[in-house]
């Protein structure tokens, strides 16, 4: 089923403050930038472009460097989506969401599904994808997506049409202590996050495949100000490309390849000049389905799922006195299994999926739970204009 959320929990940046260096561990330093209520936590590689750069700048103020080995670049940990949290201005797309049955519309009429997803990390991975050392504590974040399709009788193009809008409840953690070794400390709010609204969506049926394809935004109507610490909104507009498959391998359609896709672009946060890069998330999945019973009135789907997300970008603007362009792209990459307990007569169907981070660069590394149900509330008959 086609889903987003966005719940993020952005940080802020206030007045200027002298930014402090904390040793985690007698290891890599981190550098924590005060901005009022927000913190802002990056790791970068002693080899990094902005690194070489700023120990060029020492030298020729014939000043002593004060960081060594190792500079922090200054970033958001933030609740993404479409959201994990990590140290860089991200997207809105939460990686996790699909996996099994990618492509597959529900039957014509009103659907609503219920999809909470609850993220938890309690690693921090620098920009070579290396750990964090004396990082301890977790970031965790929780949202639940209310989501409500309409796939009408009429086609067009050959494909039923299909829009969707999610309503999203959040609530979350910010993963760093400014004292720069404990991820434990809480931040931001709950309550009603950004909407995800999806006008063009398209689901074709084919005898050995189930495709859609459409295109949604993300309205920032979360509690956003700047400067606060209560946040639940992201404080700017997404837009997206998305599109699933899924490919039946045998002739019953019981074994499935499944895929989907989205492409994010976002407008300037609001009250700064910040503009998150751009993100693709991929996310896929091999499944069989099981009959549990003989007419077939009941069906265990079961299977291998995935997901990987990267900044395909630069971000704008400037978080305290770094430029966004010096911060490195972040990416992440999960698998995971999901299983599905359908009655296809009665049009509903639950869902388990989990899936575990086992690479990351400039970002968390977790593990990402799914759970929740479908049901069409009513059906239409099928038509062609």
């Amino acid at each position: 089923m086609r889903a987003a959320v966005s719940a993020l929990r952005p940080c802020s940046i206030a007045r200027r403050e002298t930014p402090r260096t904390f040793h985690a561990d007698n290891l890599s330093p981190l550098t924590v930038v005060a901005r009022g209520s927000a913190s802002y936590i990056q790791l970068v590689s002693p080899s990094s472009t902005f690194v070489q750069k700023q120990r060029v700048r020492e030298r020729k103020r014939d000043k002593p460097m004060t960081i060594r080995n190792a500079i922090l670049v200054s970033a958001c940990l933030l609740v993404g989506f479409a959201s994990s949290a990590q140290a860089q201005q991200k997207g809105q797309y939460v990686p996790g969401q699909f996996g099994l049955n990618a492509g597959v519309a529900p039957p014509p009429g009103l659907t609503y599904i219920n999809m909470p997803i609850s993220y938890s990390a309690d690693e921090l991975k620098d920009s070579q994808g290396d750990r964090v050392p004396g990082i301890t504590g977790d970031y965790s974040f929780w949202v639940d997506e209310n989501i409500f399709m309409y796939v009408t009788k009429y086609k067009v193009l050959g494909a039923e049409y299909a829009p969707f809008a999610i309503l999203n409840l959040a609530n979350g953690s910010l993963v760093a202590d400014i004292v720069g070794t404990n991820l434990g400390t809480s931040a931001g709010g709950s309550g009603f996050a950004d909407t995800w609204v999806q006008p063009v969506n398209f689901a074709w049926h084919k005898t050995r495949a189930d495709v859609q394809a459409g295109y949604g935004f993300v309205a920032p109507t979360g509690r956003f100000t700047q400067g606060a610490d209560d946040n639940v909104g992201s404080g700017y507009w997404g837009n997206f490309l998305t599109a699933g498959g899924t490919f039946y391998l045998t002739g019953n359609k019981g074994t499935s390849a499944n895929v989907f896709t989205a492409w994010e672009t976002h407008s300037h946060k609001r009250d700064t000049e910040i503009r998150p890069g751009q993100a693709f998330t991929d996310e896929w999945g091999f499944g069989q389905a099981l009959p549990l019973t003989k007419d077939k009135s009941q069906l265990l789907q079961v299977g291998l799922i995935g997901y990987d997300q990267w900044q395909v970008s630069e971000s704008t603007g400037m978080l305290g006195r770094v430029p966004e362009r010096d911060i490195p792209f972040y990416s992440v990459h999960a698998v995971g299994f999901q299983t599905n307990y359908v009655v296809p007569a009665k049009n509903v169907a639950l869902f388990f999926k989990y899936e575990n981070e086992y690479q990351a660069s400039a970002h968390p590394i977790g593990r990402t739970i799914v759970f929740g149900g479908s049901w069409t509330v009513r059906k239409v008959g099928t038509t062609t204009p």
